[in-house]
């Protein structure tokens, strides 16, 4: 999560892109680029339509930000418009299941596994085979470090069903995990 510092020099970006610095929203795209193109990534699960989604997706940031009404909302907003625009195209694809409530899994506590960084590939490709829906929640909160409230503002998802899928997802990386092993 952004220290304090850094959270105030995004909005002060923010603030300034709103009136009209191209300078401002540059910066805010260098800093956000890496990460939002990763996110539309593991969405999609292809190259040609992240670059796409991508693409839309900065195009309705720029157009849209002089809308967004607190400065400090910009990175929830911004990750709320990556994935409408991802899972828009996925529908142009028929490839977003919706779930019920998750599927049955073991009870297991919540603990949250720790992960040596030899085990990162390995991770990376398990979370390409997850559904989208665990996968994004996992990538939001594991990789960009979201609170589950942030999480809920970007899916539009109550947080009962934030904290459900996470586990879920949990339990289905493991599973992967294992299986690769």
């Amino acid at each position: 999560m952004p220290d304090a510092a850094e959270r105030i020099y995004e909005q002060v970006l923010v603030t300034r892109c709103q009136a009209g610095d191209d300078e401002a929203f540059a910066e805010l795209v260098g800093s956000y680029h890496g990460r939002i193109a990763y996110f539309v990534g593991r969405m999609l699960g292809d190259a040609s339509a992240a670059d796409d989604v991508l693409q839309e997706t900065w195009l309705a940031a720029f157009h849209g930000l002089a809308r967004l009404r607190s400065p400090g909302a910009f990175r929830v907003w911004l990750y709320r418009i990556a994935r409408d625009k991802a899972c828009h195209a996925l529908r142009r694809r028929h490839a977003w299941v919706e779930l019920g409530e998750e599927a049955a899994a073991p009870n297991a506590a919540d603990d949250e596994p720790r992960f040596t960084p030899e085990q990162a590939g390995a991770i990376h490709r398990c979370l390409a085979r997850l559904t989208p829906l665990h996968r994004e929640v996992l990538v939001l909160r594991f990789l960009e470090d979201m609170t589950y409230e942030d999480i809920a503002a970007v899916t539009g998802c109550p947080v009962g069903t934030v904290r459900s899928r996470i586990h879920y997802g949990k339990w289905a990386l493991r599973r992967e995990m294992e299986a690769e092993s």
